[in-house]
């Protein structure tokens, strides 16, 4: 020990009164927490924001705040598709899941590609995590398209999200930037994506589905 002296005899050191040191959470309690997965786009990744900062970074601090037996695992990615997230979910999906938070389509959206192919990929995802992990809690996070794509295209598009809630029996965030989406002050700059002011509105979002499940 660093604080011992130097001439003290190794077998003389501890002293009968001192208390032994806290000892670290032993493994087994750590492999036993159940895993929440965020699995989306730049939205969960936190982008523009530090990492605890974001709204899957806040969660996680909330669930450990309250000693929930949870570990919070972000697999957001940057630029993702639903196209892209169906060729990636059977990586994430290596690892134990237990609640799986679906927040893709944003991009699809935003590109304007066919709602049903967003719908088709995004049911691809849901029926590997569901064939993986029969047990698995599911919570759709609902996105809607920007208005000049056409109110077509935009009631297509947000139909996707309780459609598939509703056919997979999972929860819905019916809007996940509720209250931030279109607010320049809760925005970066791009309009796009959340400051860290946004990014506490939308935790909120998500904690009022995910807690029910908790």
């Amino acid at each position: 020990m660093a604080c011992d002296s130097e001439n003290e005899p190794a077998t003389t050191k501890a002293s009968p009164e001192k208390k032994p040191a806290q000892k670290a959470a032993p493994a087994e309690s750590q492999s036993a927490l159940k895993r929440i997965v965020f699995f989306g786009n730049s939205l969960s990744a936190g982008y523009g924001v530090d990492p605890e900062e974001c709204f899957a970074g806040l969660i996680e601090q909330r669930i450990d705040s309250l000693e929930l037996p949870y570990k919070v695992i972000n697999a957001g990615l940057s630029g993702e598709t639903s196209a892209g997230g169906d060729a990636r979910v059977d990586w994430i999906l290596k690892q134990p899941v237990d609640i799986f938070i679906l927040e893709l389509g944003g991009n699809d959206g935003l590109r304007g590609i066919e709602p049903q192919s967003t719908y088709a990929n995004l049911q691809s995802i849901i029926d590997k995590t569901k064939q993986k992990y029969p047990d698995v809690k599911l919570i759709i996070a609902g996105m809607l398209a920007p208005p000049n794509m056409g109110a077509d295209f935009t009631d297509q598009f947000k139909n996707i999200f309780p459609r598939l809630a509703k056919e997979n029996n999972a929860l819905l965030i019916p809007f996940l930037l509720d209250g931030v989406g279109g607010i320049p002050a809760l925005n970066l700059a791009d309009g796009i994506h959340p400051n860290p002011q946004g990014h506490r509105i939308v935790m909120e979002n998500v904690w009022s589905v995910l807690k029910t499940i908790l």
